[in-house]
């Protein structure tokens, strides 16, 4: 076959993988990613910032999340040249953001895709608060909507952004929270200052100046703080105030909540008379980031095991049972990220499988999750006996993520969930060192286990965790593809689970036994003793898993998260628990 015709063949392909994701999205589902990069870092390598890639693999969109945010690279000009003044350091910054926005542009049109800017509001230039804060900041200095310059400033932000950038397709739009780690020379806060009324104000300023007057894409997250996000009534009182418009669409996660599991699903799904697309991570920030096997796409599409058991579920379970619904427009997946810090890992294949399945079943709901979880082994060379272990590995990896982390059986509230987050593990001294602390949720859950007298019970649930990753390492054994580094990677990263959830049961167990010691006045020291040497021996085993095995993720920590950058740790933690215990045990 010569040069000329393998060329012909190959702008054959491009053109029709361009096609198909045109069609889909103009037809069909909106088909969306987004790699989440971590507030304040280097952006996350990975190939889901390939727009071509995306393209190739069905989708129809692309989220850019670097917190340089595209409303942050403008100047202001028309409200006042003063703001960023030509040539000044800040002009410059804006500038070569700017340019970044355009080449991002750039490289998802030419792979046929969309692209929408993830957008947090409010965010504006100092200089302009500092300049116009009396006409702008209500009486506690908030940045706030009830200020009719504030809506000014807005409508002359939307005006420059899209004369600035004409080909960008949209806007992904929150509230609640605001990242200004990577824009040094803009500030902001949460827009919500009256309930509903803040977020019916953004919204028709949005509907107006985007989707009306110029057909652009409006996703507004209903991620916010007040009851946006999980509280039906609160989410009717907004949106039946804002008449239906085709390009402004509501984004909302699939749980009540954030990322959880034994978090309700969303009820707010399906509710009202606009289009609804649904935000599932691929990474899970509470759940090691795919350091280890995590597949959670079944509970997704199918219901999670504890919408049966501890948390039952009234109404809806999962995409399934919404699919139907005229309201459903899509799905959007977070491919990579979440969260903050690590565990940070260098093999993508986890993130990839759940990545996979939320977006080909999206494109087509009329597949069953286990036949989309067939093409992924399709593709990726898994062949025989092999099969059947890789599926089973998937399957009981969300068991065992239920069972150590969370709970299966027991009853828990949403708080205590936060124990183990990011790359962090909390201990159980009743205070927090900071804001947002992980470290007091366990206090209040042993707290209220042994005084039912589940606490004992609920120590065993981890360790039948750590039967279910012995059996998962083994499965792990049994796995081949084509591809040799993520078969390698499949194997250290149930181990990598096995000896996490090893340090977590015994963590547990001395704890509990400390716990109960410190209600008592006696220390059963001898088993406590035992429980410590088996939880240091696991810890030098995870450390050499890690030193071993290029492949291996980052390690947890045994401490509390503390909302203070850039360690978001201080000293309290698993570790300063473990060791309280052990220096009363060594008194003796």
């Amino acid at each position: 076959m010569n040069a000329h015709l393998l060329k012909l063949l190959f702008t054959i392909l491009v053109s029709s993988l361009i096609l198909k994701a045109i069609s889909q999205e103009k037809n069909g589902p909106y088909i969306l990613d987004m790699v989440h990069n971590n507030p304040g870092e280097p952006l996350t390598k990975s190939v889901f910032n390939d727009p071509g890639m995306l393209a190739a693999g069905g989708y129809t969109g692309q989220v850019i999340n670097d917190f340089t945010f595209a409303h942050a690279a403008v100047t202001f000009k028309k409200l006042n040249p003063d703001i960023f003044p030509e040539g000044s350091a800040e002009w410059k910054w804006v500038m070569d953001a700017a340019e970044r926005v355009r080449q991002n542009i750039k490289a998802a049109h030419k792979a046929g895709i969309k692209v929408y800017y993830f957008t947090d509001i409010i965010v504006l230039p100092k200089k302009l608060v500092e300049l116009y804060r009396d006409e702008i900041c209500d009486n506690q200095g908030r940045i706030s909507f009830e200020r009719p310059k504030t809506l000014e400033v807005h409508k002359i932000m939307l005006d420059e952004l899209f004369e600035t950038f004409p080909e960008l397709d949209g806007l992904v739009i929150r509230t609640g929270e605001t990242y200004l780690n990577n824009v040094p020379y803009h500030t902001g806060n949460n827009p919500i200052t009256n309930k509903e009324q803040s977020h019916i104000k953004l919204l028709n300023l949005l509907r107006e100046e985007v989707c009306v007057k110029r057909n652009k894409t409006i996703f507004y997250r209903t991620w916010s703080f007040g009851g946006m996000h999980e509280n039906p009534d609160y989410y009717l009182n907004v949106v039946n105030q804002i008449a239906p418009h085709p390009q402004l669409i509501f984004s909302i996660k699939h749980t009540k909540g954030d990322y959880l599991r034994t978090f309700d699903f969303n009820p707010t799904l399906t509710l009202g008379n606009h289009p609804q697309i649904v935000e599932v991570q691929c990474q899970r920030e509470y759940e090691g980031k795919e350091a280890y096997p995590n597949y959670v796409m079944n509970g997704v599409i199918n219901g999670f095991e504890e919408y049966h058991t501890n948390t039952p579920q009234k109404g809806y379970q999962s995409l399934n049972d919404i699919k139907n619904s005229p309201n459903f427009k899509g799905v959007w997946s977070w491919s990579r990220g979440g969260g903050w810090v690590g565990p940070y890992i260098t093999n993508e294949f986890w993130c990839k499988l759940n990545a996979y399945v939320i977006s080909h079943w999206g494109a087509n709901t009329n597949q069953t999750e286990e036949e989309v979880f067939n093409h992924f082994m399709d593709e990726q060379g898994i062949k025989g006996k092999s099969r059947k272990a890789f599926r089973e590995l998937c399957l009981l990896s969300a068991q065992a993520v239920l069972r150590g982390h969370f709970s299966a059986v027991l009853p828990s509230t949403k708080g205590w969930t936060w124990w183990m987050r990011d790359e962090f593990l909390a201990g159980i001294d009743p205070e927090g060192e900071g804001p947002a602390p992980s470290e007091g949720v366990l206090y209040g859950a042993f707290s209220n286990y042994y005084q039912k007298g589940l606490l004992q019970k609920a120590v065993d649930e981890k360790f039948e965790a750590v039967e279910m990753w012995k059996k998962i390492v083994a499965l792990s054994r049994n796995v081949s593809m084509t591809n040799k580094e993520d078969q390698t990677y499949v194997k250290v990263s149930s181990h990598y689970g096995l000896l996490l959830h090893q340090i977590i049961a015994e963590g547990w167990n001395i704890m509990a036994m400390g716990f109960e010691g410190d209600k008592t006045g006696v220390y059963n020291k001898e088993k406590i003793k035992v429980a410590i040497a088996n939880y240091d021996r696991y810890w030098k085993l995870y450390e050499d898993l890690k030193k071993q095995n290029p492949s291996c993720a980052t390690l947890y920590k045994p401490y509390a998260f503390v909302f203070i950058g850039p360690k978001y740790y201080k000293t309290k933690g698993m570790g300063a628990s473990v060791d309280k215990y052990r220096n009363i045990v060594n008194k003796s």
